[in-house]
């Protein structure tokens, strides 16, 4: 299901001007398929559950880089999500967050490319952690708290008459996140329920005012 809506999003991505540019070449959608499956090969069962890889290199040929390149940032953003997803649907766990890099490679000739992975840890050595907003912006947790209000200072400023200066923080507690509210006007609400303080699960939506933030363990 997770590489079904990557491929959408990539056609719809491609559509038009760039859709010209895969006709009997490299698709996007090829890499992909490849970095999932790369996931599943890699995969190995450690403390938590069974590990994936969630560091990726994609090595292209000079003329398929060229190709990409004018909408690189766009693909490695996808590529990055189509490995969340997959992991999700599959129950994998992460040990850092996931990042994708796109190397131009003269040693791979036109079509054929190369997904190297391999498991880097997160900040600390801490589990993948992140809150995400309606913007798309991916905030990661590391050791130290994620502070959520309307002050400048701020890791995640909300600009929301109904969000309070110092609204909620995102923290860990063991091996556990948590979101704790901090004594709000108007409170915290984790998927609708309002809380004092939660541990999180991968998908949980933490309502502020009328901003919504979704919880990633990944």
């Amino acid at each position: 299901m997770g590489l079904q809506r990557f491929e959408g999003r990539l056609e719809r991505m491609v559509d038009g001007t760039f859709s010209k540019a895969f006709r009997g070449d490299l698709h996007p959608v090829e890499i992909g398929r490849r970095l999932t499956r790369e996931m599943d090969l890699q995969r190995r069962l450690g403390v938590h559950g069974l590990m994936a890889p969630n560091a990726f290199v994609i090595h292209l040929s000079p003329t398929d880089f060229d190709r990409f390149e004018s909408f690189l940032d766009a693909l490695v953003r996808e590529l990055e999500e189509a490995a969340r997803e997959h992991a999700r649907n599959e129950e994998y766990v992460f040990v850092g967050p996931v990042t994708v890099s796109v190397l131009e490679d003269p040693r791979q000739r036109r079509g054929r490319f190369a997904v190297v992975s391999d498991v880097h840890e997160g900040p600390a050595g801490l589990p993948a952690a992140s809150l995400v907003t309606s913007e798309g912006q991916r905030v990661v947790l590391g050791p130290e708290p994620i502070t959520i209000g309307r002050l400048p200072e701020s890791t995640i400023v909300v600009s929301d008459p109904n969000a309070s200066r110092r609204h909620a923080e995102v923290r860990r507690s063991g091996n556990e996140v948590v979101v704790v509210d901090l004594d709000s006007t108007n409170g915290t609400r984790v998927n609708g329920a309002s809380v004092h303080e939660r541990v999180l699960s991968d998908g949980d939506e933490i309502l502020i005012g009328t901003t919504v933030l979704r919880f990633e363990a990944s």
